[in-house]
């Protein structure tokens, strides 16, 4: 008995192609994915801008906020009125220490008294530039530390008049010193009663028109300074 002669291969079905009547499982072209895929990749966003977190992701991470980490590590910052961060820096305290401003000026006025007395007693005479020169630096001393209050002002004029007087003492020291051939220490500390006699002695009106010089020159530092 002969067997039933198969019919040969169909001929497969081209990519693409409808299918075949019946077959519901034959090839056809790819399905398109579904839209509304809230994990898809969104597109770049502009430089300079945050990309909007995908719809639907409970885990997008907002960034820039104030309180969160922005871009590489940074902490988020309010945006100004154009975009950027805060405009403007905070205006820095004025100065306004008086018990600060009047120590430093009479820490000035020692130094410079002394520097003063030196330069005095070392060419054994007096010039005005030299009273102009502590005073200045008194006064601005005083007002870049202290402001520019009334009372620091007037605490850097009188403690300029008292290094100038200091200049006068020391610079008469040492030509005593230099004339007696002694020690400066010794005269200061044995015969300042000596000194302050020289003093007197040599004191005349340029004396006092130094001690106004150097009044002027602090009022003016400290003018400069504030």
């Amino acid at each position: 008995m002969s067997q039933p002669v198969q019919p040969p291969n169909q001929p497969q079905q081209p990519y693409g192609a409808p299918p075949a009547d019946g077959n519901p499982y034959a090839g056809g072209p790819a399905p398109a994915a579904p839209t509304g895929n809230p994990y898809g990749q969104q597109p770049p966003a502009p430089y300079g801008q945050q990309a909007p977190a995908p719809t639907g992701n409970p885990f997008a991470n907002q960034q820039g906020q104030q309180g969160q980490p922005g871009p590489q590590g940074q902490p988020g910052q309010q945006p100004g009125p154009f975009g950027g961060g805060t405009p403007f820096a905070s205006a820095p305290p004025a100065r306004n220490n008086i018990l600060l401003g009047v120590l430093t000026a009479l820490g000035a006025a020692i130094v410079a008294g002394i520097l003063y007395g030196v330069i005095s007693g070392s060419i054994e005479r007096e010039f005005g530039y030299a009273a102009v020169g502590v005073g200045f630096l008194v006064g601005f001393a005083a007002a870049k530390v202290g402001g520019a209050n009334p009372a620091v002002i007037g605490a850097a004029a009188l403690f300029a008049v008292g290094a100038v007087y200091l200049g006068q003492l020391i610079g008469i020291s040492m030509v005593l010193s230099d004339r007696a051939h002694v020690p400066f220490s010794e005269v200061v500390l044995d015969h300042f009663e000596a000194v302050t006699t020289a003093w007197k002695a040599e004191s005349g009106f340029m004396t006092y028109v130094f001690f106004a010089f150097g009044a002027i020159a602090a009022v003016g530092g400290a003018k400069k300074a504030s």
